[in-house]
């Protein structure tokens, strides 16, 4: 059982048997703080459903509010910068509506800075470079990939850092700098593939064969 719902469990006892009816509140910050984890989790189960059926469910997204309502109403600001961030992933890649997408994705940046979550950051500015990207501001998409690959290899995230390197090689070859993008494609591919990262490696051949 999770502990804090255990926790709850025991703080109702306390409040029940005991008369200790002021421990309520607290056994409700319990709760909500895994109800916030658990509709997190759920929504991350539903985007990485849709990446691979790409059949959207609008649940993702209303769990995704309901656990940043929630880490809000509990003053968790990690919490907050993640589940805001998963928001902006909705928009951006679900519904493809990279400008409606913004907002959270700002708002998270900001939230994981304040809290010192540097992985939330990372994804924050990556999809923010991907939005510039789209937008045809490649400098500002090139500076935030990188900034999100310098956080990211200090985390010891290979994955992560791979999956950016993909994009900087497609950055790379709209600035006219095909050897930077073939360095960077050689260099994802052997962390992707140090990781286990089948699905980036996917991403690599892909690229190679498109640019």
């Amino acid at each position: 059982m999770d502990e804090r719902i255990e926790q709850a469990q025991l703080l109702c006892d306390r409040a029940t048997f005991g008369g200790e009816a002021e421990l309520l509140p607290e056994a409700d910050r319990a709760l909500d703080a895994a109800e916030a984890d658990l509709a997190l989790t759920r929504g991350r189960v539903l985007h990485a459903r849709f990446l691979r059926q790409r059949e959207a469910d609008e649940a993702e997204l209303a769990f995704f509010e309901r656990a940043r309502e929630l880490y809000r109403s509990l003053g968790d600001r990690r919490g907050e910068a993640e589940a805001v961030f998963w928001t902006a992933v909705y928009h951006q890649v679900v519904r493809g509506d990279h400008a409606a997408a913004l907002p959270a994705l700002h708002r998270s940046r900001d939230l994981a800075a304040a809290a010192g979550d540097h992985r939330t950051l990372s994804y924050a500015l990556r999809h923010l470079g991907i939005a510039a990207h789209q937008a045809g501001e490649l400098a500002d998409a090139r500076a935030l990939l990188e900034e999100s690959t310098r956080l990211r290899r200090e985390l010891a995230f290979p994955a992560g850092v791979a999956a950016n390197l993909v994009g900087l090689a497609y950055l790379a070859a709209g600035q006219d700098r095909p050897g930077d993008a073939r360095a960077l494609l050689d260099e994802a591919a052997a962390l992707a593939a140090s990781a286990a990262a089948k699905a980036v490696l996917d991403q690599v051949d892909e690229a190679r064969a498109a640019l």
